[in-house]
């Protein structure tokens, strides 16, 4: 007998493909030859033709409004009665609603699709990985000395900072390895390299030698330029402008045009040593919220990160993860999340729907959360039985690759 599983809601994705396939067989077996012409006749009849099982009678308008109304496991197992069944029912336009509310599965709240090269059937199985949290952990780099290494996901390449440099390696097209031997190397800091982002084809640095570093990513442009008394803790780019913040206690505003690099556009004192910086989309020159205030000297937003124009995400040492929406609200947030073990949160990072996950301080602990429950899903530790912050981490829908002081690892959700 076959192993019958459990129908999961509309929005989960089941082991479809196991449980129909067992299902399927034990219906072959019990129909025999009689079926394999049934099957072979639906092959040779398109939906809407004369002659053929009922089934395929029917209208393709009316066989797709009955299949919407399956859910993945009910849609799996039809798709494993016949080869026709199985092509019909892997359309992309049957999956969608399933795979809106899924974790991680490519799409936003508005239904837009930002991932084109995987099917949606296949994101709705990887998904049900990522909240089960089945993965296999893997090593793709590892250092001699420790590091507070960061690092931007772009398409299938991985830019890493170590040290000084930053380093752009071509990952392989099963993401869970990659090239040892980087596509290119950004260098020009006289110290470590605290945060860079990508931006107009230019990656953009800021070190500890209080400088900011411009690189063309696809050429041999680079410059820097003094820009902070002390270390450039962080910077963003986007329009045209590059904004830092600084230990020495100023964010600052900057302009990429050839004929004002360098020059400082505006300077905005603060109280304390700027942790972390964004640009919003609309390029608003305005001060919109505060992410906090009652944080000890020192302590603060250790990384912000924006969503739409209106909506961000921050984390902290305080050890919570808030959700802000400034049209609601510029002083208090909409929801948080906080950290079990009351560890300070280095990173986080977002699906633009339903997924996070947060780095914390201790043990490379990686942390993913739905942010319609309150608590976490599932967390993996990476750095045992050395103790080390997640310091950055990125996603794709298959893949999460965190760093931590001295090893860059990699979680794959796809083969687990």
């Amino acid at each position: 007998m076959g192993r019958r599983g459990t129908p999961g809601p509309h929005g989960e994705a089941a082991d479809a493909d196991t449980d129909g396939e067992a299902e399927a067989g034990q219906a072959a077996a019990g129909a025999g030859a009689g079926a394999g012409a049934e099957a072979a006749e639906a092959e040779a009849w398109p939906p809407g033709a004369g002659p053929g099982p009922p089934l395929w009678r029917l209208p393709e308008e009316l066989l797709l409004l009955i299949c919407s109304y399956l859910d993945s496991q009910a849609l799996g197992r039809l798709g494993q009665v016949s080869r026709r069944l199985q092509r019909f029912t892997s359309r992309d336009l049957l999956w969608r609603p399933i795979a809106r509310a899924c974790l991680n599965s490519g799409f936003t709240p508005h239904g837009t699709d930002l991932v084109t090269n995987i099917p949606v059937k296949e994101r709705v199985k990887v998904s049900q990985n990522w909240r089960r949290g089945r993965c296999r952990q893997g090593t793709l780099l590892k250092w001699r000395r420790n590091l507070m290494p960061w690092m931007q996901l772009e398409g299938g390449c991985l830019y890493l900072s170590q040290a000084e440099d930053i380093h752009a390696y071509q990952l392989c097209p099963d993401g869970s390895s990659l090239h040892r031997r980087p596509l290119a190397i950004f260098s020009g800091h006289e110290e470590d390299v605290c945060r860079f982002v990508l931006a107009s084809s230019h990656v953009v640095s800021g070190g500890g030698d209080g400088k900011i570093g411009l690189h063309k990513i696809n050429g041999t442009f680079s410059i820097k330029f003094s820009a902070h008394e002390q270390e450039v803790n962080c910077v963003d780019c986007q329009g045209g402008v590059i904004v830092s913040g600084s230990r020495d206690r100023t964010a600052k505003v900057w302009s990429i045009s050839s004929s004002q690099l360098g020059q400082c556009l505006h300077t905005i004192q603060t109280e304390d040593r700027v942790w972390s910086i964004a640009i919003s989309p609309l390029l608003s020159g305005q001060l919109m919220t505060h992410l906090g205030r009652d944080f000890h000297r020192g302590a603060g937003v250790l990384d912000v990160l924006y969503e739409t124009p209106s909506t961000l995400l921050s984390c902290g040492y305080d050890t919570y993860i808030r959700y802000w929406d400034i049209r609601t609200s510029s002083q208090k947030c909409v929801m948080e999340w906080e950290e079990p073990h009351d560890s300070a949160l280095y990173c986080v990072q977002s699906d633009g729907n339903h997924m996070l996950a947060s780095g914390s301080s201790y043990y490379g602990v990686v942390r993913l959360w739905d942010r319609r429950q309150k608590g976490c899903l599932h967390a993996f530790s990476l750095s045992s039985p050395t103790s080390s912050p997640v310091y950055c981490l990125r996603f794709s829908t298959t893949h999460l690759y965190a760093a931590v002081a001295s090893a860059l690892h990699v979680l794959d959700f796809k083969t687990p």
